[in-house]
């Protein structure tokens, strides 16, 4: 019994000391937005907002560290690395959400919210960006950067880490780059960086000043949506911007060792890839069919304007991004809003920075029904294979997976429905609520106006679980939770026989 008892304490001691080493980096997340002060210092008023919490989540994170510190042996049991996850997530969220707190402008939902928006790569907002201090509008768009590519995944890219591929999974990444996992996450950064830099350039060269071209570029990629105006990317008014935005929409959404793929010159591969297909093919079928209801209902110029937008507009729903051209979708017709919810649910790419069932589940699915119905016409002595195309090659499917896909995509229908349930109950109509929160559980970040700084405090919790668990894709939230009761009920009843033992 003493075994168990030290065992349970190991385990205790392993998840303190990753939360520890997570603390230090969530410590030094709050403290970048602080460069901003060698441009803008006249802003170096609100310098104690980051610098407090910064500060003392380094500290907080040094001394859990020491923890697990010259501990190799100590090793993960269970689904100790789920609890791990979704636990950085949280203290992520908390501890960015106090520099809104100290500005005495936001209240605790409302921090959170903005936070969690951040870190989920949302975009939805209770911030008046007009208004807010840029050194907190680049504070939002740091956290969509490491909330885009992942905690884990920054913290294995700093680290020779035992437990990383494990993290690494759990945190809802599916590929490597490279063998090296160290090496892959790097090289993903970098990547990630790349694109973002190249995005920045092209803003500045079609009329955007550096600040709001980082910002938007730093959006786009990660598909945030975080905008440093208040009509967003229809501020500008520029195709050509919009086409920019656009293509980095894009290939947020898209796989990263598709991108690798991309980079080497095997453009073979990455377009047969069947999310690529996918995406190309959706975001083909949708624009006309949006440019048509935007025109006959009036919400466009004409088809030049309706198509424009048609396109943007389907973009930015299917990869979670949420910038807009468009004023408002508040008085969008029913059909209009449907259409774009569907995109929602959809969503981005697997192993991206974009939420929503995602297009590869999706793809198996209508597959699935495919398959099903080829098997009821043909001969039953025909034999066929079911395959999908991937990056490097088909990969065929089992029945026991295609279950899997389809176990999923209901529980995301379920939570969906829920989510949908607590708006309508708050007294929003139907189509509002589900698109609402189809865009706050795909991680979006497209409104219809119910999302607001005076929103009932229901609802913005509300969103805040529905962009939480969208981020982190369901099934990791859910197992976080058993661990952490077998942890605790485990705990409990060792400590109770271990003080047997000794008393005896």
């Amino acid at each position: 019994m003493r075994g168990s008892f030290r065992s349970e304490v190991s385990g205790w001691r392993l998840i303190a000391g990753y939360l520890g080493v997570v603390l230090m980096l969530i410590g030094g997340i709050i403290l970048l937005p602080l460069l901003v002060l060698a441009a803008y210092p006249g802003e170096a008023v609100w310098a104690s907002c980051f610098l407090v919490p910064g500060v003392g989540a380094v500290l907080a994170g040094y001394l859990f560290y020491l923890l697990i510190r010259g501990r190799e042996k100590l090793r993960l049991c269970g689904r100790q690395d789920a609890l791990i996850v979704v636990c950085s997530w949280i203290l992520a969220i908390l501890f960015c959400a106090i520099p809104f707190q100290m500005t005495g402008q936001y209240n605790l939902t409302q921090a959170v919210f903005e936070c969690t928006s951040g870190w989920s790569t949302t975009g939805l907002s209770v911030v008046d960006v007009e208004l807010c201090p840029r050194i907190f509008l680049m504070f939002r768009s740091i956290m969509l950067f490491f909330g885009g590519v992942g905690l884990v995944l920054v913290m294995v890219s700093v680290l020779s880490d035992r437990h990383g591929m494990r993290l690494y999974s759990a945190e809802g990444h599916s590929d490597r780059l490279l063998p090296n996992l160290v090496k892959s996450a790097r090289m993903i950064i970098a990547i990630y960086t790349g694109y973002i830099l190249s995005g920045t350039f092209l803003y500045m060269v079609f009329g955007m000043d550096w600040f709001d071209a980082l910002n938007h570029s730093i959006a786009a990629l990660s598909t945030g949506g975080f905008s440093t105006r208040a009509e967003s990317i229809g501020y500008y008014n520029s195709a050509a911007i919009e086409a920019v935005t656009i293509v980095l929409m894009l290939l947020g959404c898209t796989n990263f060792l598709a991108h690798l793929y991309l980079i080497r010159g095997k453009f073979g591969n990455f377009f047969q890839y069947c999310e690529v297909k996918f995406q190309l093919f959706v975001c083909a079928l949708f624009t006309p069919v949006l440019a048509v209801f935007l025109v006959l209902g009036g919400f466009a110029g004409g088809v030049g304007q309706g198509l424009r937008d048609g396109i943007f507009q389907a973009a930015t729903a299917l990869t979670t991004t949420g910038f807009q051209t468009v004023p408002s979708f508040a008085v969008w017709s029913s059909p209009l809003i449907l259409l774009m919810t569907l995109l929602m649910l959809i969503g981005g790419g697997t192993g991206s920075t974009a939420g929503g069932i995602k297009q590869i589940r999706v793809c198996i699915a209508l597959k699935s029904l495919c398959w099903s119905l080829r098997a009821r016409i043909t001969q039953k002595r025909t034999i066929h294979a079911d395959a999908l195309r991937k990056l490097d090659g088909y990969e065929y499917l089992t029945p026991e997976s295609r279950l899997e896909n389809l176990e999923f995509i209901l529980l995301y229908m379920a939570v969906f429905t829920a989510g949908t349930l607590v708006l309508c109950a708050c007294g929003y109509g139907i189509g509002d609520s589900m698109f609402e929160f189809s865009s706050a559980l795909g991680t979006v970040g497209l409104s219809v106006g119910i999302t607001a700084a005076d929103a009932p405090p229901v609802v913005l919790w509300a969103e805040i679980i529905g962009m939480f668990v969208g981020r982190l894709e369901l099934y990791v939230v859910f197992v976080a939770a058993v661990q952490f009761g077998r942890e605790v009920k485990g705990g409990y009843k060792n400590r109770k026989r271990g003080f047997g033992s000794y008393v005896g």
